[in-house]
């Protein structure tokens, strides 16, 4: 998973407020309830030295994913009263948080963001005359366009439409069209001869990355969710991105080769502190309460103050372990790679995908 979506929290020096917090709406009383998360999460960030103007940057944004439906939250972060980044996140955080510190809190969006798959998902339904006015049978077409597991909420591409059954040939022609090679699974659902035109049209490179999902009722989202969302939990789940796989395995494989530079907090962050880091590989569910020191580049990062020290850096601190390493991945290029720890036990919950090793 590339980093570059976390830019905007790193070009000015902090402090930034990062803040989680749950906006479901499908309670009783939702305005209620995020309001009251508001305030909590007000008096955190004062309580942390939030300047005031920060503070209300951050209440404005929240809760104005009022149109989204279902279990979700809010990521945002904030800075001299300007919100850096929002995001709406697919799950509600497990507790609220803010936090107020030189640096952003990225490691739980991070985790919502992975595995971070390109996909495309169709689902049509065929309406016959008894379904409408018109006469004669329709196709309808829901289609979404984004990246999962981020685009279960407001995914960035939405398209419906119906149309008499003749246009739908040169319909799904134009739809074939906007799929793309990033598009790394294309799920279909719903009305075979509808799903079969589609591949029937697509070019020969794309076929093995269609999946056929079980038709059945026309597959409506909710508001600001995406089309098959059950559907692409079965097909994504325990799937990583082909680019991520594939440097998975190649961090197996160098790690077969020399296992002291490759796991464990002590490697990464040796690999980061050098720019030598092609992939930090995090396992899932990490440790927590472990810290790390740091200076204000990215990449002065170490264990101990000691060791920073030794390095000429003067001016350092204390920080989560995960917001200094993700800051240092991100600075230097590295990607990012989450996977269960039950699928790949690692020293620390953590290794590194070396750009080149020193013997």
């Amino acid at each position: 998973m590339r980093l570059q979506f976390l830019e905007p929290l790193y070009e000015q020096p902090g402090p930034v407020a990062s803040v989680y917090l749950d906006t479901s709406r499908d309670i009783d009383e939702p305005d209620r309830a995020i309001e009251v998360r508001r305030r909590n999460l007000r008096y955190s960030l004062l309580a942390h030295d939030a300047d005031l103007d920060t503070v209300l940057a951050v209440e404005a944004e929240a809760g104005t994913d009022r149109e989204i439906a279902g279990p979700h939250g809010q990521a945002i972060f904030a800075a001299a009263g300007q919100v850096l980044l929002s995001e709406c996140l697919p799950r509600p955080p497990a507790h609220d948080s803010a936090r107020y510190g030189l640096i952003p809190d990225t490691a739980p969006l991070c985790l919502q963001h992975a595995p971070d798959i390109p996909y495309a998902a169709v689902a049509t339904h065929r309406l016959h005359p008894s379904d409408h006015q018109d006469g004669g049978d329709e196709i309808e077409v829901d289609v979404s366009i984004g990246s999962w597991p981020m685009s279960r909420v407001a995914p960035p591409r939405q398209i419906h439409q119906q149309m008499r059954i003749d246009d739908w040939p040169e319909e799904a022609e134009v739809l074939v069209s906007e799929l793309s090679d990033d598009m790394e699974a294309i799920v279909l659902s719903g009305d075979p001869w509808a799903a079969n035109t589609i591949t029937r049209l697509a070019p020969k490179r794309l076929q093995p990355r269609f999946t056929r999902r079980k038709n059945g009722a026309p597959h409506h989202p909710e508001p600001g969710r995406t089309v098959l969302e059950d559907d692409l939990a079965d097909v994504f789940a325990g799937r990583l991105r082909d680019r991520d796989q594939q440097q998975l395995d190649a961090f197996q494989s160098q790690r077969a080769r020399h296992p002291d530079e490759s796991e464990g907090m002590a490697a990464t962050v040796t690999a980061l502190q050098r720019g030598q880091a092609r992939a930090v590989v995090l396992t899932t569910p990490q440790p927590t309460g472990r810290h790390l020191w740091v200076g204000a580049e990215p990449t002065q990062l170490a264990t101990s103050g000691h060791d920073l020290r030794s390095f000429g850096v003067d001016y350092f601190w204390e920080e989560q372990a995960e917001a200094a390493l993700i800051r240092a991945a991100a600075a230097t290029g590295s990607e990012l790679i989450v996977t269960p720890q039950e699928q790949l036990p690692l020293k620390d919950g953590i290794g590194v995908l070396l750009r080149y090793t020193a013997r």
